[in-house]
């Protein structure tokens, strides 16, 4: 992986338990229904040390996105947090995201959770397009962690927001990636990667 400075970073404060906002985004029937990057997770087998390989799918028009990873979370940390792992990677040659490394954060507030990822991929179309296509990816990432906020907050279900609700500028209460913070702090996006990111391979393989 190049470029670290490059990698994209995301934080939302969720008012809710962490009990409930770990289950949203490590079910994996759950966390397809609230991030746009993902179609549907099938998880494949889980190795002695808790990771869990995994196929992922991202359905686009007249095409679908296949491909494998694997993930370790920590539920109990010394400091109380909580983090998630991951590794993926396709050979979809139709695909922006060729293979990446990345890492969620739970840390509990005082009103609620405050949930942070980082992450860095190579390009699917080399570095000239993805200038254009990292910020979209960045905003995707901001709107699902927006509308998973929402589900956890309230209890209304993310299919309630659709992409078409983008738009609806007269329902406020919508999801809007500007609520998230999307400026890394010091140290760079990938500084609060847990040390379980080093365990795991692009490949799918622990």
């Amino acid at each position: 992986m190049r470029a670290r400075s490059r990698a994209l970073y995301v934080e939302t404060v969720i008012r809710a338990d962490i009990e409930t906002v770990w289950a949203l985004t490590q079910d994996p029937v759950a966390h397809p229904r609230w991030d746009l990057r993902f179609s549907a997770i099938v998880p494949l087998e889980t190795d002695a040390r808790g990771r869990i390989r995994f196929r992922y799918e991202r359905t686009l028009p007249f095409h679908r996105i296949d491909g494998t990873g694997v993930s370790l979370g920590e539920r109990a940390r010394p400091d109380g947090t909580r983090t998630s792992a991951l590794a993926f990677t396709t050979d979809d040659r139709l695909s922006p995201l060729r293979s990446g490394r990345g890492y969620w954060r739970y840390e509990p507030t005082a009103g609620g959770v405050r949930f942070i990822t980082g992450y860095d991929y190579v390009p699917g179309f080399g570095r000239l397009p993805d200038a254009l296509l990292r910020p979209i990816v960045r905003w995707m990432t901001a709107w699902s962690f927006d509308r998973l906020r929402i589900w956890a907050e309230t209890g209304v279900p993310p299919e309630r927001w659709g992409l078409r609700t983008v738009f609806a500028w007269w329902r406020p209460e919508r999801p809007r990636a500007a609520r998230c913070r999307t400026r890394s702090p010091r140290g760079g996006a990938m500084a609060g990667a847990p040390a379980t990111l080093d365990e795991l391979q692009p490949g799918g393989r622990p």
